[in-house]
């Protein structure tokens, strides 16, 4: 019934957190331009798949989606990884480490580390 979950993380502008995807290996197969700047983009890599849009562009997109008892904001993707160390050794420098590398009460190595839009992105690999 279901066949895919793709998190669509609506961001301030989408140019700044290119460089961090781009390190982890994530090809932008979709853009979409808003003005002047990035509306909308798809990261690939693998079988995994992260979607950015921009305030604006949902602004004039979908407005009704910014509506609500609870304003959007920073989110938090979990990606299970087969190399944990490897992925670890691609995560930009400068980003910020949310949760430092540890092994999970469920068992899992993992990391949480920001975008620099301030999502949370975790990486873990199942022991």
């Amino acid at each position: 019934m279901y066949k895919k979950l793709t998190p669509v993380l609506i961001v301030d502008a989408i140019e700044p957190v290119l460089p961090f995807w781009q390190a982890l290996g994530f090809e932008q197969t979709v853009a979409v331009p808003h003005g002047d700047h990035l509306g909308f983009v798809i990261l690939v890599r693998d079988d995994v798949e992260v979607m950015y849009q921009s305030t604006a562009s949902v602004r004039d997109d979908a407005p009704a989606t910014l509506a609500g008892p609870r304003a959007i904001g920073a989110a938090a993707i979990y990606i299970e990884v087969d190399d944990f160390d490897a992925i670890v050794a691609k995560i930009p420098k400068d980003a910020a480490v949310v949760v430092p590398r540890r092994v999970a009460p469920y068992g899992a190595t993992e990391i949480f580390v920001r975008d620099p839009a301030g999502n949370v992105i975790g990486f873990a690999q199942q022991q």
